[in-house]
C-alpha cells in the first residue's frame, strides 16, 4: 500500500466521521480503508485514531498529522492537474488588456496571426490606457509598458522600446532648441498622465547624473498618441516611445532633441493573476508573444 493511498483513507475517515461514509466516498470497501489506516499506523508506529462504536475521532498525533497530509494531497492533486493542463490543447475565451495605441499598431496584428494558429482559442481584446484590475475585471492578461510597481502579479518581459525627447520644426523656431537639461525648464513640456513617475521625466546624461525634470503644463493626456500629435503641431516638448513615432523623425515633422541623453528603455510586460500553474490558453499567447517580439531591441520598431 503506498503512502498516498494511506494518507488519503485517514483524511477521508476523519473529514467523513467514520470508514463507512470514508468508504463510500472513496469508493472502496470499508474493510480496504481500514487497512490503508492500519497500515499508516503501523508505518508511523503511531495511534492516530481512537475508534469507538459510533464514531472515530483522531488522536492528537493524529491531527497534527492530518493538517500536514491535507497539505500534501491537495499538492499532489495540483501536480496531477498542471501536468494534465500542460497536455490540453489551447482552448476557450481569452480576454486580454493592452494600452490603445501599441494594441492598435503592434499587438493587434499578432492577435490575427495567434488566433490562426490557435483555432480552438477566441480573444477579447480591450484597449485603453488605464491600469486594470485583473482579477476583479476578469482579464487573463494586460499588456503594461514601463517601469512595473511591486504586486502580487506575475509578469514576463517581451521585449522593450526606447523613448525619445521630440518637438516639430515650428515650436523650435519659436522657443529655441534646448542644448541641455537644464534649458527644459523653460519650455512646454507634454505631460503623460499614465507615467510610473508621477510628474517627472527621469533624465540621465552621459557626463552627469539623474535628472529629475517636472513636467506639466498646458496639455496633458492619457495618451501617448494624442501626445505625439500635440507635438507635431506645435504645442511644445513630449517624451515620445520609438513604437510610437512611425515615419515622423524621418519625413521631419518631428526633431529628436538632447540625442545625448541617456533614456533607459520602457520594458514591455505580459502581466497575469497569480498561480500554482498557467492554463494553456495564457501559457500559449503569452508564448506566442514573447516569440514574435523575441530579438527587438529598444530601437527595433516598425516607422
Amino acid at each position: 500500500m503506498d503512502r498516498l493511498s494511506e494518507m488519503e483513507a485517514f483524511v477521508a475517515v476523519v473529514d467523513q466521521g467514520g470508514f463507512t461514509d470514508a468508504a463510500r466516498k472513496l469508493g472502496m470497501s470499508k474493510s480496504a480503508v481500514s487497512k490503508h489506516v492500519s497500515a499508516l499506523e503501523a508505518r508511523l508506529g503511531a495511534r492516530l485514531l481512537n475508534r469507538t462504536t459510533r464514531r472515530v475521532n483522531p488522536t492528537e498525533i493524529g491531527l497534527a498529522y492530518y493538517d500536514r497530509a491535507t497539505v500534501v494531497l491537495s499538492g499532489a492533486s495540483e501536480a496531477d492537474e498542471m501536468v494534465n493542463a500542460m497536455q490540453t490543447a489551447p482552448r476557450g475565451a481569452l480576454r486580454v488588456s493592452t494600452p490603445v495605441n501599441f494594441g492598435i499598431s503592434q499587438i493587434s496584428g499578432l492577435v490575427g496571426e495567434f488566433l490562426k494558429e490557435f483555432p480552438e482559442v477566441s480573444v477579447n481584446m480591450v484597449l485603453e490606457d488605464r491600469f486594470v484590475e485583473l482579477v476583479a475585471e476578469g482579464f487573463d492578461v494586460a499588456i503594461r509598458i514601463g517601469h512595473l510597481e511591486d504586486s502580487s502579479l506575475r509578469a514576463r518581459k517581451l521585449t522593450e522600446t526606447s523613448a525619445y525627447l521630440v518637438a516639430s520644426p515650428e515650436y523650435l523656431r519659436a522657443h529655441g532648441t534646448p542644448g541641455s537639461i537644464d534649458d527644459l525648464s523653460d519650455h512646454t513640456l507634454l505631460h503623460y498622465s499614465h507615467l510610473s513617475t508621477g510628474n517627472f521625466w527621469r533624465l540621465k546624461s552621459r557626463n552627469g547624473g539623474e535628472r529629475h525634470v517636472r513636467v506639466g503644463g498646458r496639455l496633458t493626456a492619457n495618451n501617448g498618441e494624442s501626445l505625439r500629435r500635440a507635438a507635431e503641431s506645435g504645442l511644445g516638448i513630449s517624451l515620445v516611445p520609438a513604437f510610437l513615432l512611425g515615419d515622423s523623425l524621418h519625413s521631419g515633422r518631428l526633431v529628436r532633441l538632447l540625442p545625448e541623453l541617456e533614456l533607459d528603455p520602457l520594458g514591455i510586460y505580459a502581466v497575469y493573476p497569480p498561480g500554482r500553474y498557467t492554463q494553456p490558453k495564457l501559457r500559449a499567447f503569452i508564448d506566442f508573444l514573447a516569440e514574435r517580439l523575441k530579438g527587438r531591441g529598444p530601437d527595433d520598431w516598425p516607422i
